[in-house]
């Protein structure tokens, strides 16, 4: 049996290649992932295709295991910095052959907050799975997502938040949006260590996510759930 350090990417299999890649993110391996990655566009995959069944089906597995307290948060930033090392490869590919997209997200610590591991790993899982993000960074004010939304106009607006202090700031942006006009042109996502249902439900929110790979998984239910309601109407 071969050591497991002499496994050759380029001799496997595409199969056994996104086998091996989806273990390589799973450790957080960044200069496999980019070999992984050139690998398979050589051979004639879609960028479109890399992404999903090699990068963004890898990170599923990863925040799965996160959720399931299997992974914890340091272990997930580097399979996520591993991600964004073949998404730097494939974004400007995927902007050229113009693949679906999701959606748009915009997403920022509230204001007074400068917690952002949580918030950086809901952009990275989000944009692993195909929406577009819009990092607005830490101690993001009302008008800077106001701002934000008039720029960009997403489908989603996330808010994230540690301190308790800070939590009824996202009430301050979600009233605001309600005052402009606005509030039912974006879904908007709450989430955050003391945050719960209860209180996303107090502030107005469409939801409460409990992490990154659950924000995965209401946000695409959320706009197919759209989707099918611009249909039907």
């Amino acid at each position: 049996m071969a050591d497991e350090d002499d496994i050759v990417l380029s001799e496997l299999s595409d199969d056994d290649l996104v086998a091996q890649m989806k273990d390589d993110l799973y450790d957080g391996l960044k200069e496999e992932i980019e070999e992984g990655t050139q690998i398979l566009l050589e051979r004639g995959w879609t960028p479109y295709d890399v992404l999903t069944k090699a990068l963004v089906e890898g990170m599923r597995i990863v925040g799965e295991d996160f959720r399931d307290g299997i992974l914890f948060v340091p272990e997930v930033l580097l399979s996520a910095n591993a991600m964004k090392a073949g998404m730097t490869i494939l974004r400007p590919l995927l902007a050229e052959t113009g693949a679906p997209k999701q959606g748009k997200l915009v997403i920022g610590t509230v204001k007074g907050d400068i917690h952002d591991i949580g918030k950086n790993l809901v952009g990275m899982m989000m944009e692993g799975a195909g929406f577009d993000v819009v990092d607005l960074g830490i101690n993001t004010s009302v008008e800077e997502y106001l701002a934000a939304i008039e720029e960009h106009k997403p489908e989603f607006l996330g808010m994230s938040a540690l301190l308790t202090t800070t939590m009824p700031y996202m009430k301050v942006v979600i009233d605001t949006l309600v005052q402009q006009g606005i509030r039912d042109d974006v879904i908007v996502l709450v989430g955050g260590a003391p945050l719960n249902e209860d209180f996303a439900k107090a502030v107005g929110a469409d939801a409460y996510c409990r992490d990154a790979a659950v924000t995965v998984e209401t946000a695409k239910d959320l706009i197919k759930r759209k989707h099918n309601q611009l249909a039907a109407g």
